[in-house]
């Protein structure tokens, strides 16, 4: 049996995308072949009893460094080669490939015999940078596979790495839950909840942050309450943008027609996305490319809950929709084509029920989280 070291920033209770991609891949993994070392959520007693407490439930064995952030110092990476040798590893997994696969050389002395880096969407913004762009190319020598979410960020992530490395690239996005997400998860009490039951629902689920488009939904408001005056588009989720958000809201006179939840347990998001006859986040990139989507999982998520979407365009987004299929891809800066593809969605039950029932059976054939598992074990 080849026992593998998980080595990463990004694992549970931290919250986000990421951290619920490493987690759903090591719980399919052997846990007697399995050990994870990561960084600590966060300071102070509530998060070092947290992060223990999650730590207790787990079937594998994690180890937590001290600190909040694990770089490819000398100390860590001493106590990754530490780690591989007690634990008898000879695979390493790192969670993220920026920047900790700058350790691969290390632990490939020390015994290592495959080496595995997955890339999110912030590799594809460090391609863009000199320094950065270097660092990328010393991974892609040091490891035996970077991974990759879609075709755009392997497009962008490729350009800065050997041909070698570039050829050895393997696609491993995220994947999705279809026995948590599927169309009987509860949408009905979460409308009745919020008294939303015989309203149309525009229903978007992420951080509330710029990149992801909510600003441009609000915009959409106007345009969709002239065609469908009892619409309400509910924003289910928390953030640093909720503020402006409101604000928004009430200057385009739309505070009524907008709900927000604020962040919602993880156990409660799929009814929230039940909750929805129309799933949107017109997600656009910003910071000349640096600030862009990686994969955008929740609209798969939205599919395998049976709902169109409609997308934003912003980097490795598409890759998450068949367009005219699932649902369509908007340009993330258009309120009006979004308010378009919205109005056409909310007016045509049929056209409702057919994307949704396309989305959610190319969720069953591609992305499912037992199918890409394999995948990842065949890399490791």
């Amino acid at each position: 049996m080849h026992k593998t070291l998980i080595v990463t920033n990004d694992f549970p209770p931290r919250p986000g995308g990421i951290q619920a991609f490493l987690h759903n891949m090591a719980l399919r993994l052997d846990p007697e072949q399995v050990v994870v070392y990561a960084s600590t959520w966060k300071r102070g007693r509530e998060g070092v009893e947290a992060t223990a407490a999650f730590d207790a439930e787990q079937p594998f064995t994690v180890v937590r460094d001290r600190t909040t952030m694990l770089l490819p110092t000398p100390a860590v990476t001493r106590r990754a080669v530490s780690l591989l040798r007690e634990h008898g590893c000879t695979s390493v997994w790192f969670g993220a490939a920026a920047p900790l696969g700058l350790m691969a050389p290390a632990l490939r002395k020390a015994g290592a015999r495959r080496l595995v880096a997955t890339t999110h969407g912030h590799e594809a913004g460090w391609a863009q940078l000199p320094a950065a762009r270097q660092l990328l190319r010393r991974i892609g020598e040091g490891t035996d596979t970077i991974t990759y979410l879609g075709e755009y960020t392997r497009s962008r992530i490729a350009t800065a790495l050997t041909p070698d490395a570039a050829g050895r690239m393997v696609q491993l996005p995220p994947g999705v839950d279809e026995k948590t997400f599927h169309p009987d998860s509860g949408g009905d009490e979460v409308r009745a909840r919020l008294g939303l039951t015989d309203r149309p629902v525009v229903v978007c689920v992420s951080r509330l942050v710029p990149r992801k488009g909510q600003d441009t939904l609000i915009q959409a408001m106007p345009a969709i309450l002239a065609k469908e005056p009892d619409a309400v588009l509910l924003i289910v989720g928390g953030g640093p943008y909720e503020k402006e958000l409101r604000r928004l809201a009430h200057e385009r006179g739309v505070a009524g027609a907008v709900r927000f939840t604020g962040a919602v347990p993880w156990s409660d998001l799929p009814a929230h996305y039940g909750a929805g006859d129309v799933f949107a986040m017109p997600c656009r990139t910003r910071r000349g490319g640096l600030d862009v989507e990686g994969l955008g999982i929740v609209y798969l998520e939205a599919s395998a809950t049976g709902l169109p979407v409609v997308a934003g365009d912003s980097g490795g987004a598409p890759d998450a929709v068949l367009d005219g299929e699932t649902g369509w891809i908007v340009p993330g800066t258009s309120p009006t084509q979004t308010a378009d593809r919205i109005t056409a969605l909310l007016a045509d039950p049929e056209l409702r029920r057919s994307m949704g029932h396309r989305g959610r059976d190319w969720v069953e054939q591609k992305w499912r989280w037992d199918l890409l598992a394999e995948t990842l074990k065949s890399l490791l």
